[in-house]
């Protein structure tokens, strides 16, 4: 990446690739810490509120069990990847700041994310999602192999629901509550500008579904109920009052695809084309148009 050499977990400012922290980067060590600092982040929409935003996420050490394991890993490594150094932090947003589409999973994969420091960066999951999105004209690149890779998106935002790559690549209900004033707060800085909200999985659905809600949004046929995940699922919501982000009343479509999970893509549950198919509907739905890729 550098030539540098880099300590597993690296430390904030040590020069990383896309690295937003620097070492006075505020850490939140508890839930509480989280609110306050992702409070304050969401409030501070100019100025690189942002870039202060995804500094503050990559430094996160609320929810120990999740410090723990994303830190032995960075130090006991994968043995394909034994001399390489691991991120071993949480991985914030990547993409554009001001996305018409936005997509949403779940967490970071140890051996991915966790070793490169980019949501899905690095493993099969990140090799399937990029090569759509890239098919889809909003990837520069087919791959996303590393940071300072030379990858670049068109119009989209990455994020995960939990910031941390966790045991089994499954938080806990209340990690996940934990982690979600960090959404909250990267809503408030991407809600005006985004049109759809691709969910990876279930999971990834719950989570935007209960963060648009936090901004005042709700479902366009409220007596419908709450929406049900499903891949190819399609649902407006809508904002009819000003909301906690400050934005104007608007509305925005939720999508649904299954997960990009080896599980999935192995089994044939989600091919090439079913993911194709969500992600030109999400161009649609953006009113972006059909487009060649960037490198085009």
């Amino acid at each position: 990446m550098t030539g540098a050499k880099f300590a597993s977990p690296v430390p904030p400012g040590a020069g990383w690739p896309e690295d937003p922290a620097a070492p006075e980067t505020p850490v939140a060590k508890s839930a509480a810490g989280v609110r306050r600092i992702a409070r304050g982040a969401a409030v501070t929409r100019a100025g690189g509120g942002l870039a202060a935003l995804d500094a503050a996420i990559s430094v996160c050490r609320a929810c120990p069990r999740l410090v723990a394991w994303r830190e032995d890993v960075a130090v006991a490594k994968r043995a394909a990847y034994a001399a390489q150094p691991y991120w071993g932090r949480p991985a914030p947003g990547w993409g554009v700041e001001s996305p018409q589409i936005l997509v949403v999973g779940l967490a970071p994969a140890a051996h991915g994310a966790n070793r490169t420091g980019r949501v899905f960066t690095g493993d099969r999951s990140g090799d399937w999602l990029y090569a759509a999105l890239h098919r889809a004209g909003l990837a520069e690149l087919p791959t996303s192999d590393h940071a300072g890779d030379g990858q670049r998106l068109s119009h989209t935002r990455i994020v995960a629901a939990v910031r941390c790559a966790p045991p089994q690549n499954k938080p806990t209900p209340a990690e996940r509550d934990t982690c979600a004033p960090w959404l909250d707060a990267e809503l408030a800085h991407l809600e005006p500008s985004v049109r759809v909200v691709v969910a990876l999985g279930g999971f990834g659905w719950e989570a935007a579904w209960r963060a648009y809600q936090r901004v005042g949004y709700e479902r366009r046929d409220a007596a419908a109920g709450a929406p049900k995940f499903g891949h190819g699922a399609e649902v407006e919501l809508t904002r009819p009052t000003r909301g906690a982000s400050g934005g104007a009343p608007g509305s925005v479509t939720l999508l649904g695809c299954y997960h990009v999970s080896q599980q999935n893509t192995f089994t044939g549950r989600l091919t090439e084309a079913m993911l194709d198919d969500v992600l030109g509907r999400a161009v649609e739905l953006a009113g972006l148009g059909p487009e060649p890729p960037l490198s085009a």
